[in-house]
């Protein structure tokens, strides 16, 4: 609330000393008349704001009291725009209830790439706090003219500046006119100290959940404008169909049909109404003919299939010599994932259309400036010409169906005279064309002393890209421009480098060997269709790497989180990892009832962000096979806690996303074209499902937050299966642990 007390914000402005001494900063006074104190002259901008460096591209002061935020990093459903509110709020010294979050619009907010990799706190925030920094500090700075007072006679409350003395202050709004923020940062502006922090820290109502929980309109897909009408695109039947014939002018003679799409392989419709775009598009589906040769491999040997693939590219991704004399016992396995699909709960869905002479598009993409590009190049424009604006989706994690669908849009508004276009695709749309995560293999091979220590980790990786997003080096990375008459190329598939990678993500433990040798393998040809899907590699490495600590430690005859703090030397590692089995109250040497079982899963996710441990308590069917997670125990380090409700919300939702994706996602085809297209043929986790979270938090408002959204995905997974060996004595080594699977490892 506006007018709740502000006793902590009115202290926020002290002297140099007082400055220096709360932030532990060397801090000169800046010259500047807009200035208070500025960071030591060598500090560097945060990269992002170094990169978009006009203050007027991330805050606008508006003259009815309120602060625009413009910020590079899209609402996903992570609560990451309410954590960028409380950040600004907090450098502003304003209520948060001040802050208008504007949506990524690339004629207005910088250009902060892609919202991936959980960055939108630990990059994205730095630099919106920086930007909010120096904004306070000119709007002090005017202030303290037009008063004919020192900065430091003055303090902050809620947007108004106040002399100590009380004679006389100043708004912002009432200083917006003469805010010089039309240029650009000039050096890092020290931040308030977290000692005085009131709203980072805290939890803060989510800005993103009122409308979706009441059913307003909260997404691309209620969207209205006016003039809108409804499209539909007809796929092929696979990746390599052939369009044999076809005859639309039955679909063209149809009620509310607006336009009729061919180019090559793409075919759409555009009609007045919704269902008369559905009914549009089933016939033009009955009038196509297709050829459609077996080009995809035996589902069942897909991951035998990729390693023997000719033209992988092997590197080593990391590499410590040290002795293996005394390796006594060896012991191998090989650990298999499967293609998975985003399988967001609402399908992709765009509107596009010719909007003062500009092309603009409405997308739940997660890089608005990347597809920008793409679009542009797929028709043949500038990329000023073309307008992206954020619109949220209904589930997209990663790279689903949103930016083809914003391609689909954009070719169906052209085929239609420009007419803003609204295309929503169908659930065998997302199920068959989206990209998927890859499909993975992790060979390791570990070296064991005589008192159970490792002292030789081999660890061979085989994964195909993560990233053929829009926006790459070559090509157009957007599925319509792979069908029309004169198809634009795919760009060059890639492998992103270390830390924080692409298939190798991961692949590095966290834990101390004194040999190490850890290879990837990287598979450019890629029989499905692949790219981002959240975690990329992290998944399937954290899951080997994990199970593998546990095999290791059964062979050693070592308690499984006694042996993973012998390996360990980082002291936030160790933490978390012993916060957990406080919690979960652990209990070393435990046995099973040969049904229920516990098994720890940790991470520090990229090596560079959170950590993250847990333990899963499951219980296991023997007769039937079936695996229930009835409880998930947590501890996450994630440095400075913005939301410590937002930071529990992406740790609880990676766990059963993860949990999903353990017990039974999985991509299924044939050797024409995938096969689980609906619900039944990919089911996910249910509600009746989920298991009970708890998740405990450690604090370091001293430290740099480090990202999360990712964090819990991986370690989930290999609690799972090391649960089930505990409660079992069974070693489930290929994901997912369906019943079938998990019966056949019990006999």
């Amino acid at each position: 609330m506006m007018g709740a007390p502000k006793t902590i914000a009115q202290t926020a402005l002290l002297t140099r000393r007082e400055f220096a001494a709360a932030a532990g900063l060397l801090i000169t006074f800046s010259m500047s008349p807009h200035a208070v104190w500025a960071a030591d002259a060598g500090a560097k901008l945060p990269a992002m704001l170094a990169a978009n460096p006009r203050l007027d591209a991330w805050l606008h002061i508006d003259p009815e009291g309120t602060v625009s935020v413009y910020t590079g990093r899209v609402e996903l459903g992570q609560g990451n725009t309410t954590a960028l509110a409380q950040i600004a709020a907090e450098e502003l010294d304003i209520d948060i209830g001040r802050i208008r979050m504007i949506p990524v619009d690339t004629t207005r907010s910088p250009n902060e790439g892609v919202t991936a990799g959980s960055n939108s706190i630990e990059a994205g925030g730095s630099a919106l706090r920086a930007a909010a920094a120096e904004a306070r500090a000119i709007l002090i700075g005017i202030a303290a003219q037009r008063l004919g007072a020192e900065t430091a006679e003055l303090y902050v409350d809620d947007g108004t500046i106040r002399r100590r003395d009380g004679m006389g202050q100043f708004t912002y709004w009432q200083l917006s006119a003469d805010a010089a923020l039309a240029h650009e940062a000039t050096a890092p502006f020290t931040v308030k100290p977290v000692n005085l922090h009131r709203i980072v820290g805290q939890p803060a109502e989510r800005l993103d959940i009122p409308n979706k929980v009441m059913g307003r309109p909260a997404f691309v897909q209620d969207l209205q404008l006016p003039g809108l009408v409804h499209g539909r695109v007809v796929r092929p039947p696979s990746y390599d169909a052939e369009l044999v014939s076809l005859d639309e002018s039955q679909v063209r003679a149809m009620p509310g049909v607006v336009a009729v799409a061919r180019d090559g392989r793409f075919l759409g419709v555009v009609a007045q109404r919704e269902e008369q775009a559905i009914a549009a598009r089933e016939a033009l589906a009955k009038a196509a003919q297709w050829r459609v040769p077996s080009t995809l491999p035996d589902m069942n040997q897909v991951n035998e299939y990729l390693q023997i693939l000719p033209d992988i590219e092997v590197q080593t991704v990391s590499e410590k010599s040290g002795d293996v004399s005394g390796v006594v016992k060896t012991i191998m396995a090989t650990y298999h994932k499967p293609y998975l699909a985003h399988a967001s709960i609402g399908p992709s869905c765009a509107v596009a259309g010719m909007i003062d002479g500009m092309l603009t598009v409405w997308s739940h993409t997660q890089g608005p400036y990347p597809l920008r590009g793409d679009i542009a190049k797929a028709v043949g424009v500038e990329p000023q010409k073309v307008r992206v604006i954020h619109s949220q989706g209904s589930g997209c994690y990663g790279h689903n169906g949103a930016d083809d669908a914003a391609l689909d849009a954009v070719l169906l508004s052209l085929a239609a005279g420009g007419k803003v276009v609204r295309v929503q695709w169908m659930r065998d749309d997302e199920f068959g064309w989206e990209p998927f995560g890859s499909a993975m293999t992790m060979d390791a091979r570990v070296g064991l002393s005589a008192d159970g220590t490792i002292l030789d980790w081999q660890y061979h990786l085989y994964s195909c890209s993560w990233n053929m997003r829009p926006g790459g080096r070559d090509g157009v990375n957007l599925l319509a421009a792979w069908h029309v008459a004169k198809p634009m190329s795919h760009a060059s598939p890639r492998e992103l480098p270390l830390p924080g990678g692409g298939g190798d993500r991961n692949a590095v433990p966290t834990y101390v060997f004194a040999n190490r040798r850890i290879f990837d393998h990287f598979i450019p040809d890629m029989p499905l269709r692949v790219s981002a899907l959240r975690t990329l590699g992290g998944f399937g490495n954290i899951f080997a790497v994990e199970c593998m600590m546990d095999e290791a430690a059964a062979a050693a005859g070592a308690d499984p989180l006694a042996f993973r703090l012998k390996h360990l030397e980082d002291p936030r590692a160790r933490a978390v990892l012993t916060t957990v089995a406080d919690r979960a109250r652990w209990v070393p040497g435990a046995k099973s009832d040969g049904v229920h079982g516990r098994g720890i899963g940790f991470c520090r996710y990229e090596t560079t962000k959170s950590y993250v441990a847990m333990i899963a308590d499951v219980a296991v069917d023997r007769a039937t096979g079936d695996v229930r997670v009835q409880r998930v125990t947590t501890a996450v380090d994630s440095g400075q806690v913005i939301n410590p409700d937002g930071l529990k919300n992406q740790i609880e939702g990676g766990i059963i996303q993860g949990a999903s994706w353990t017990l039974k996602e999985q991509v299924k085809f044939d050797h024409q074209q995938i096969t689980s297209r609906d619900w039944a043929g990919y089911p996910i986790l249910r509600f009746d499902e989920v298991p009970e979270v708890e998740v405990v938090v450690l604090d370091h408002p001293e430290l740099p937050s480090l990202g999360a959204g990712e964090a819990s995905q991986g370690p989930i997974s290999a609690a799972i299966a090391n649960a089930i060996f505990h409660a079992t004595g069974a070693r489930v080594r290929d994901l997912p642990f369906t019943p079938s699977r998990v019966k056949s490892a019990l006999t």
